[in-house]
């Protein structure tokens, strides 16, 4: 294993032990709302500390991207994190566990190394470039599935910023008609280890961050599966709008999406 991705795994971890115990006592966690439909509790803001803690104290002098600290570094070094704490914060404050810690590192802009846990299973998604997926020590890969009405395709709903709301349903209707069913869960890194592991066979959504997607898009591309933008372009992790499928799934589930995106 990747020393780089012994230290993710590690840090993952630690921070899933504070959510955890948090979940035991929700009545004594702190709330705010950044935005509309967006919140931030202590708890997303002392996981983020914890996985920062066992960062820099093995890589000192690398970036950070963090969703709650913002960026530090950024520019002085070729690496960089990009972590999310806790990815699912709505649900975790609802007791739904559908939540996870997401956490990537990029060399010279090129995700290299991720890990997705999801402490509720106890599940542990991990990729190296290179390398392959796997979960919890076992290889995973994206489904065969070929036929659109068998599969299963998730997505999020644009809570935060709904200027693509519209358009998301239109889309989602027409992925409704065409195939076995739609799931939205509430955690786009879940997700996107779903489409890797073969839980489910597509992926799409708009408008999300950069640590949202960045650990997952690689444990997806690792398993087998494609990651584009809504018009088979590689902007995602920049525009934040993100296809994510098995090949042949990718090439039926592109038209569909690009009937209703310019």
């Amino acid at each position: 294993m990747h020393p780089i991705l012994t230290i993710a795994i590690k840090a993952a971890r630690r921070a899933g032990n504070i959510i955890q115990r948090a979940s035991l006592n929700m009545e004594s966690v702190r709330v705010e709302n950044k935005k509309h439909n967006d919140f931030v509790s202590d708890v997303d803001r002392a996981a983020e500390a914890a996985i920062i803690d066992v960062i820099m104290e093995a890589y000192p002098k690398h970036a950070i991207l963090a969703e709650e600290s913002g960026a530090k570094g950024i520019g002085e070094s070729e690496y960089e994190w990009i972590i999310d704490p806790l990815d699912g914060t709505t649900n975790f404050l609802h007791g739904h566990p559908q939540y996870c810690i997401s956490i990537a590192m990029a060399h010279r802009g090129q995700i290299q190394q991720a890990v997705v846990y999801d402490p509720n299973r106890n599940e542990l998604y991990s990729a190296s470039r290179g390398v392959g997926s796997f979960m919890n020590d076992r290889r995973i890969r994206v489904s065969k599935r070929i036929n659109m009405n068998e599969c299963l395709i998730s997505t999020g709903f644009p809570v935060v910023d709904q200027s693509m709301l519209d358009t998301h349903l239109a889309i989602l209707k027409d992925v409704l008609g065409k195939t076995a069913g739609a799931r939205r869960e509430g955690s786009a890194a879940l997700d996107l280890c779903n489409v890797a592991i073969g839980r489910v066979d597509g992926f799409f959504e708009f408008n999300l961050k950069p640590w949202d997607i960045a650990a997952g898009s690689l444990i997806v591309q690792e398993a087998g599966g494609i990651v584009t933008d809504m018009h088979g372009e590689q902007t995602w992790l920049e525009s934040g709008d993100i296809v994510a499928a098995p090949p042949k799934v990718l090439g039926q589930l592109l038209p569909i999406i690009g009937k209703h995106v310019k």
